[in-house]
């Protein structure tokens, strides 16, 4: 990892006083990448008893990438500087009953390997759906709970105290790492093939990933049309902290995990 990367540039500080998240400072982009022999591979896993998903597979890939590709997108905003996140931390949408909403936090996701992260969530899930809640899902009730118009009064107290100051409350879980480094969902079991997402402004992350539907469709391979499944990935990045050249480099990754998914077998050197 380069260590002598200048997180604070002339640039990351102008962008900092002109842009405020979440109204302006989206940049979004998308990619078609085949996942044919990546569906394969999740299917050897499944015959192992080992229930991977797409999800799982582009959440650990996307936490690869912060720790040796992209580490300038494991940061966050605070009183106008960019700060380095402690651990790389993957947060992912999940559909708890009925068209519910929750979300599972992977502490330290890219320490881990594959096995572990489907294991890990699966666990989690259970749990979630069980009523068993995190400290995430706690605070949604809370909020919701509280009367309009106070509720957003106190969101937005909270949000520049957390947020913008960067300090911590540890009694109702919130610090600056409650959403942990980015945000990935997976759009695409609800029926949808592509969807641009919200840079959520209590999250402070620097980027969340989408995933769409995955279709078959026609595609060149070895200068020849043949029917492929494809997967369509969305991302919104935080442009106070990041550039395009930065969402590139991310995708470049996801593309080369996807195409050497057995590099997950293993736990990172």
């Amino acid at each position: 990892m380069n260590t002598t990367i200048d997180l604070n540039n002339e640039w990351r500080m102008v962008a900092s006083a002109i842009y405020k998240r979440p109204t302006d400072s989206k940049i979004l982009g998308q990619s078609e990448v085949d996942v044919t022999d990546l569906e394969n591979y999740i299917t050897e896993k499944r015959k192992k008893g080992i229930k991977v998903t797409l999800t799982q597979v582009l959440t650990l890939a996307a936490a690869r990438a912060l720790r040796t590709e992209v580490p300038e997108l494991n940061v966050y905003l605070r009183r106008g500087k960019i700060v380095k996140r402690p651990s790389v931390d993957a947060m992912v949408s999940v559909l708890l009953e009925g068209s519910e909403l929750g979300s599972v936090k992977v502490p330290h996701a890219d320490e881990i390997t594959i096995d572990e992260m489907a294991l890990f969530l699966a666990s989690e899930i259970k749990k979630a759906r069980g009523g068993n809640e995190n400290k995430t899902m706690e605070m949604k009730g809370k909020l919701a709970a509280i009367p309009w118009p106070f509720r957003s009064w106190i969101f937005s107290l909270f949000r520049v105290f957390t947020q913008k100051w960067g300090f911590s409350i540890p009694k109702l879980g919130l610090t600056p790492n409650s959403f942990g480094s980015f945000i990935v969902s997976n759009i695409g079991t609800l029926g949808l093939d592509i969807g641009f997402p919200a840079l959520m402004p209590t999250s402070n992350v620097s980027f969340v990933l989408i995933l769409g539907a995955v279709n078959k469709k026609p595609w060149v391979l070895n200068d020849e049309i043949v029917p492929r499944k494809i997967l369509t990935l969305g991302a919104a990045l935080d442009h106070r902290v990041c550039d395009g050249s930065h969402g590139g480099r991310l995708f470049r990754y996801l593309k080369y995990i996807i195409k050497n998914p057995e590099l997950l077998d293993a736990k990172p050197a």
